[in-house]
């Protein structure tokens, strides 16, 4: 599976993509990822079907969105994605990755375990009133 470095003026696609992996309302606009992908120690990555987008500040990575397109779900594009994105944060510095993932997104959650994320904490309300998120934390040393 070939993944390549996304850059602002891959934001109107990755935005498509984003749009059709979550649900209205949720999705991120062309301006909101390329002013992401613009700013210092953001980076992404790309391949067909989906994107990830990871920061990394100083010794600490967070993946800020991981979209992959329903139709290419359930074919490791999530796995390479996580995986690569832990690899080149790793890479710049990056000692440990963290991100949030809503609480009854069971997918989500069994991608990020096999990826070797823990639970570590949990943001209550994080997306909504009622709508809780875990914190979860994966080391990238060893």
């Amino acid at each position: 599976m070939k993944l390549i470095a996304a850059t602002a003026a891959d934001a109107e696609a990755l935005a498509l993509l984003h749009a059709a992996a979550f649900p209205p309302g949720a999705a991120w606009n062309a301006g909101t990822i390329a002013t992401l992908l613009g700013m210092e120690g953001v980076v992404g990555l790309w391949g067909p079907g989906g994107f990830i987008l990871a920061r990394r500040v100083l010794d600490e990575a967070e993946i800020l969105t991981l979209a992959v397109h329903p139709d290419h779900r359930r074919q490791g594009l999530g796995e390479a994605l996580v995986e690569t994105a832990a690899v080149v944060t790793a890479a710049a510095g990056a000692r440990v990755m963290f991100l949030e993932v809503a609480e009854e997104n069971a997918p989500a959650m069994a991608l990020y375990a096999k990826a070797g994320f823990e639970k570590a904490g949990r943001r209550r309300d994080y997306y909504a009133p009622g709508a809780h998120a875990w914190l979860l934390r994966r080391s990238l040393e060893g």
